[in-house]
């Protein structure tokens, strides 16, 4: 399984647009080898380098499998808890220094049928023991 970006390289900067100095909208996403038995996809979007421990700017799950994520889109499926209390796309706003933003999609064998506040940890661990596959994509960011 795989995700990549049509407007960044994984490890490599990503556009400004995609962050809080420019649009925050999400980037386009591409999923593929997508294993055979996948029932639903989650995504996980988060930055490991905030000064107040991880900050989980997007969460998505119950998604049917698709191959792409459109560019400022909200895929289908349940949008859970981000760390400021939304269910949406939170784009890149480090206050100092190059973070990292990982992008973290999982196959799962089944629909997790959870609520919409469910947020990261919970999300985490119910699709623990149902995951089939998953890979990952880092895009940095720096602001100006």
């Amino acid at each position: 399984m795989k995700i990549k970006s049509s407007t960044f390289q994984n490890n490599q900067l990503m556009p400004s647009k995609f962050t809080c100095d420019g649009d925050n909208i999400n980037p386009a996403l591409v999923i593929e080898n997508i294993p055979d038995g996948t029932k639903s996809l989650a995504l996980i979007m988060d930055d490991p380098d905030a000064t107040i421990g991880t900050f989980v700017h997007w969460v998505v799950f119950d998604m049917p499998v698709i191959s792409e994520i459109k560019e400022n889109s909200i895929p289908q499926g349940k949008q859970g808890n981000n760390s400021a209390g939304q269910k949406k796309y939170h784009g890149p706003c480090p206050p100092s220094g190059t973070h990292r933003y990982f992008f973290k999609i999982y196959a799962l064998d089944t629909m997790l049928n959870l609520n919409e506040n469910t947020n990261k940890a919970q999300l985490e661990q119910v699709m623990a023991n149902h995951i089939i596959d998953n890979a990952e994509l880092i895009g940095l960011y720096k602001r100006r």
